[in-house]
């Protein structure tokens, strides 16, 4: 856990410096906004910042998003500042702490930001087995290939190998390749040098260089230009990198993960994906069985999932009754931990009684499991014959584009209006999903934001 701290409040945020550390944070000190980007810059990455509320929190935020650095920041004043609090939620900061600083609070938000990076929650034999495998081959250097349908945890999955790994003590980066547009890819990997091109006001160290001594996971690789994955094969095979712009190769001593939803090989033999790039990642594969193949892992995750979101909304944690639990065995969860995520979410806000009943657990299109919208896990013929009703009575008759963009919109829609998620559950890239919705848009269509849907139901 890594803390970038902004700022003095005449010496109060050095009292939290010190009780973070006391936590087991590494902390890095930077006199004001400036200096903080110099540092996230530098390749001295963050996993959190705190920052005095009378600095520019607006500007920090706006400027991080200019250069695509993500970290959650969190503002730090004394109580009186009530103004300054609520103008600094306004211009993006995560929470407001008050100070002087309260140890308990201060670990609360620590521990949010570890546990929403590390938790690996799992009790069914298919899951253990994965995990049994991933621990095995953590100590050593191969690289390893996650794969696995979108929303399954690889990414959890590729962070539970850095731990076990002899590389825990140093840092883990993850560079999300489908969220990033295929022209900012490569600086974004590799860093890029001031004047490289147009935007680049300094020089920026990439996620090779930031994540050296460390583990570097690129998940989604599949979703890579296929010119781009040329470079990324010499830096894994040379353990040496070009900066944008740069003049110079530089070392860097890394281990690899990565992660894909899609088949490589199938990839491979579509020219979409280098073959010789594949030998290299993928020198141990773990393979994520989907959540319907992982029966024993629904209750466990959908009750861990209850008490964290019970938590986060200050209401009381309640039992999950009989009619629930079997509404949740039987679904199929097409978007897994992801889609079982959001539906307990849901539950936590929805559940109006000493306990979660059915009527508080949706299905994807916002009507209650009890509703017939769930099928019991013990009838498949059931669930086969309804399906293909469904079928029927939604396809026939119709353009294959009309049933694609209602696919679209109703997967954004279980998602949130959250395109990357939608594009991973979907199987698609998040580049085509932009331009497919901004046909829809063009057409007429609504199209969900980002935390909103079109559905009273989400």
């Amino acid at each position: 856990m890594q803390l970038l701290i902004i700022g003095t409040l005449g010496g109060q945020l050095t009292a939290a410096t010190k009780i973070a550390m006391d936590r087991g944070a590494g902390v890095i000190y930077a006199e004001n906004v400036n200096d903080a980007l110099k540092v996230l810059r530098s390749g001295r990455g963050a996993d959190l910042i705190m920052i005095d509320v009378n600095l520019d929190i607006g500007a920090l935020i706006e400027r991080l998003q200019a250069e695509r650095i993500h970290v959650p920041v969190v503002a730090c004043g004394t109580e009186t500042n009530a103004r300054a609090a609520v103008e600094a939620i306004r211009a993006g900061a995560k929470e407001y702490i008050p100070l002087p600083p309260d140890p308990e609070l201060i670990a609360a938000v620590l521990g949010a930001v570890a546990n929403d990076q590390s938790d690996i929650i799992y009790r069914d034999d298919a899951m253990a087995a994965v995990v049994r495998l991933a621990e095995q081959v953590a100590p050593s250097e191969a690289s390893v290939l996650i794969t696995g349908e979108s929303g399954t945890g690889k990414e959890v999955l590729a962070r539970h190998v850095h731990r076990k790994s002899n590389r825990s003590n140093k840092t883990f980066v993850s560079v999300n390749c489908a969220a990033i547009p295929e022209n900012l890819l490569e600086s974004e990997l590799f860093g890029h040098e001031k004047g490289a091109f147009t935007g680049a006001i300094a020089r920026r160290i990439g996620k090779f260089e930031e994540a050296d001594g460390g583990t570097l996971l690129l998940d989604e690789i599949s979703e890579m230009d296929v010119r781009l994955q040329a470079k990324l094969l010499r830096a894994i095979q040379e353990r040496v990198i070009d900066r944008v712009g740069g003049t110079r190769p530089v070392p860097v001593n890394i281990r690899i993960l990565a992660t894909s939803n899609r088949d490589l090989a199938e990839e491979v033999r579509g020219g979409r994906f280098r073959e010789d790039l594949l030998y290299r990642l993928n020198v141990v594969n773990l393979k994520i069985p989907p959540l319907r193949l992982r029966p024993a892992d629904i209750s466990e995750l959908a009750h861990h999932f209850m008490r964290k979101y019970s938590k986060i909304n200050g209401v009381p944690e309640r039992e999950i009754n009989a009619e629930a639990r079997r509404a949740l065995m039987s679904n199929p969860w097409p978007g897994n931990v992801r889609e079982l995520e959001n539906t307990m979410h849901r539950a936590v806000l929805l559940g109006a009684d000493d306990e979660i009943g059915p009527e508080a657990i949706l299905t994807p299109d916002g009507s209650p499991a009890n509703s017939g919208g769930f099928l019991g896990a013990g009838d498949p013929a059931a669930h086969a014959a309804l399906a293909a009703q469904a079928v029927t009575r939604t396809m026939v008759g119709r353009t294959v584009a009309e049933v694609e963009q209602d696919l679209i919109l109703d997967t954004l829609d279980h998602c949130l209006g959250n395109r990357t998620h939608a594009a991973k559950i979907l199987g698609i890239s998040i580049r085509t999903l932009r331009n497919k919705l901004n046909q829809y848009s063009d057409d007429g269509a609504q199209i969900p934001a980002p935390g909103e849907a079109r559905h009273a139901g989400y």
